[in-house]
């Protein structure tokens, strides 16, 4: 790795052993992510540093990622997740797929760590399988608006997120679409914390979602692009976490 390479991962590293070790073994213990991390994630970087630094990122490139991702899991696995779906779940996707509305509104705030996310695609019958997920997005008569019903599980950061990218059916399409919706939306409510048995410091609940009212603006990368994003963020994210497991 070149010199500037070493600078991001010395500073990722540095910062594991100062801020997440002293108090990792006590969040695992119970079983919630430690938010007051969140600010230190944003300053080395671990929020999206491949984004542009016209949006908020660093303007790293991928080997730089990588190498954050290691050191983070060195320090815990549950602070690495919790990364890593910011950025490669949620960041990568507004960044490549949404509109420049999208990227100015929500990727300054989730690269600072101000607004943190999740990425709802998996549902009770529908894991391995994505594209036949149930949850639906109706249009409303006046065509401002869906009306997002369904329920997905498994879903990282959900416990503390502000922004939710959604994988939801119109109609009868053969391929879902994409759609960002916000923390506060009426009809979404959240289950419990899962017990899992390993990344306990990150949150993962099953979320919910009643005729959630999402204005048309909130689509993601164009009708029915919803399974071609979805396994496009996930290939991001596991090539991270590759490099994660690495020592």
């Amino acid at each position: 790795i070149r010199d500037r390479h070493k600078l991001v991962r010395d500073a990722a590293r540095e910062w594991v052993k100062r801020a997440v070790s002293p108090i990792i073994e006590e969040a695992c213990q119970k079983a919630v992510f430690p938010k007051e991390l969140i600010g230190g994630l944003a300053e080395i970087g671990a929020f999206g540093p491949y984004i542009p630094t016209e949006y908020g990122g660093a303007g790293l490139d991928q080997i730089s990622y990588g190498l954050i991702m290691q050191e983070l899991e060195r320090g815990d696995s549950g602070v690495r997740s919790t990364a890593s779906v910011q950025s490669s779940l949620v960041m990568y996707p507004i960044w490549k797929y949404g509109n420049e509305q999208q990227r100015q509104k929500y990727l300054p705030k989730l690269a600072t760590g101000e607004w943190m996310s999740c990425y709802c695609l998996t549902e009770p019958g529908a894991g391995s399988d994505a594209n036949s997920g149930k949850t639906k997005a109706v249009l409303t008569e006046d065509e401002k608006h869906y009306l997002i019903t369904g329920k997905k599980m498994w879903i990282s950061n959900a416990g503390f997120a502000d922004v939710f990218i959604v994988f939801a059916r119109i109609e009868n399409d053969k391929n879902i679409t994409g759609f960002i919706l916000e923390k506060g939306m009426e009809g979404i409510t959240l289950g419990e914390e899962e017990h899992k048995l390993g990344l306990n410091s990150s949150s993962t609940r099953q979320v919910f979602f009643n005729e959630v009212k999402v204005p048309v603006g909130s689509l993601l990368g164009g009708r029915e692009n919803g399974f071609k994003i979805a396994m496009n963020a996930l290939n991001v994210g596991r090539i991270k976490l590759a490099a994660a497991i690495l020592d």
